[in-house]
């Protein structure tokens, strides 16, 4: 678990290719203090497991699941990427649970500035719009945003200039691709909701008082 604020920016060192996985090398700092195997690492939002290490870098396999659902799968060597280090407990909760499974890929369609904030339009699948709600939290390439505006395909994050400096959504353009995870509670809602319908269904159909009555069980 994680809560979407970026500890530092790294830099992929080496990209080894299998057939449909990748192992990633990413040169960090501040990440690697107390890191050991097994540690979770969120990449640009994406939860990824420390394979190996040195002081300098360290290592992470990505498997064929995670490149087809997240823009992993496009990183080149020298390209900057979000880090942060999984939730201790008793740590400040600064920005809001983050799971780093990736729900898709987001495109910025457009950048302005505005005062001393810049406000990023991105358009996500419909799969992933209908969780998003205005002022409600989302996290693009691992960084907990609150959504600014709501439109019918597309939303709006304010970045202030401290968000834009230490993480490398102040660098992206238009026609890149971010990683968006939608807050977890609306997910967990409409599986409960599909659950609660189901039953409701089972129920109308199969037992109910009248069939009860017309089978002898209960009397008028």
């Amino acid at each position: 678990m994680f809560t979407g604020i970026v500890e530092e920016i790294g830099k992929i060192k080496k990209i080894e290719r299998g057939s449909n996985s990748i192992a990633l090398t990413i040169q960090a700092n501040k990440v690697l203090d107390d890191v050991k195997l097994g540690d979770s690492i969120a990449t640009n939002g994406v939860c990824l497991t420390v394979t190996d290490f040195t002081e300098a870098e360290f290592t992470v396999d990505v498997m064929p699941e995670t490149l087809r659902n997240s823009s992993l799968v496009d990183l080149k060597i020298g390209q900057e990427v979000n880090l942060e280090r999984a939730l201790r407990v008793g740590d400040r909760l600064g920005g809001h649970l983050v799971s780093g499974h990736i729900d898709g890929v987001g495109i910025i369609k457009a950048k302005k500035r505005e005062d001393n904030a810049v406000v990023v339009t991105i358009k996500p699948s419909p799969e992933i719009l209908k969780y998003i709600i205005s002022k409600g939290s989302i996290t693009i390439d691992g960084v907990s945003l609150t959504v600014a505006k709501l439109e019918t395909n597309s939303f709006n994050i304010s970045l202030i200039p401290h968000t834009a400096q230490i993480t490398i959504l102040g660098k992206k353009g238009i026609g890149d691709k971010v990683n968006l995870e939608v807050d977890l509670i609306g997910k967990y809602v409409e599986r409960m909701m599909e659950f609660a319908e189901e039953d409701e269904v089972e129920s109308d159909s199969n037992i109910d008082i009248k069939m009860l009555k017309d089978k002898g069980f209960l009397f008028a």
